[in-house]
């Protein structure tokens, strides 16, 4: 049975009921609905079409690796920066604790919400031992679940506020954090990685 998720899968039923999963649009997120250091993540997609950055992602980080060979996917542009794998570990592990966020504070949870240490959680998940290809497709299932999520949030959750990390933060600002967070990723997969390879 398909899922009808925004990541490209669509059951017979959402296509028969005129609903569009992609179709879930936000207007820019004032700064002070976040912590300052995500302001330029608040600002990368003026035009507010969420749902539609959330899918491209998908297949935007599925381009960058296709073909990518595991020797490749071990490569790291300097001495103590991440590989390939564990850049695309990080943003697992960052997708589903900002997913998280997401959904305490939209269903109007105030109880404050711990910070995590991505530093210690990437050499924790060993990334650099599992296959190239198995990580890109839990990060296209991964999104597929976020998808879900913010399609399923009602009106009144998007500008409900929460404490996450020690900054107040709400839960439409968290949408535009995981765009920004992984578009930045996703930048230096392009420039400092060099991908998508040349054959």
């Amino acid at each position: 049975m398909r899922l009808a998720l925004c990541c490209g899968w669509f059951s017979d039923a959402t296509i028969r009921e005129g609903i569009d999963p992609m179709d879930v649009n936000l207007p820019q997120v004032p700064v002070e609905e976040a912590a300052p250091f995500y302001a330029e993540y608040l600002a990368s997609f003026p035009d507010g079409r969420v749902g539609t950055h959330l899918q491209a992602q998908a297949g935007e980080l599925e381009g960058l690796c296709a073909g990518l060979g595991e020797s490749d996917a071990m490569f790291r542009y300097a001495a103590g920066k991440w590989t390939i794998k564990e850049v695309i570990g990080h943003l697992l592990d960052t997708e589903r604790v900002f997913a998280y966020r997401l959904l305490r504070i939209s269903r109007g949870d105030e109880r404050e919400l711990p910070g995590f240490d991505e530093t210690a959680y990437v050499p924790q998940g060993e990334f650099t031992r599992r296959r190239i290809a198995e990580l890109v497709a839990e990060f296209t299932l991964q999104r597929a679940s976020t998808c879900a999520l913010v399609n399923g949030i009602p009106p009144a959750g998007w500008p409900r506020l929460g404490t996450a990390n020690g900054f107040r933060t709400s839960a439409r600002a968290l949408v535009y954090i995981i765009l920004g967070h992984t578009a930045h990723h996703v930048g230096l997969l392009r420039e400092r990685y060099r991908l998508p390879r040349e054959p």
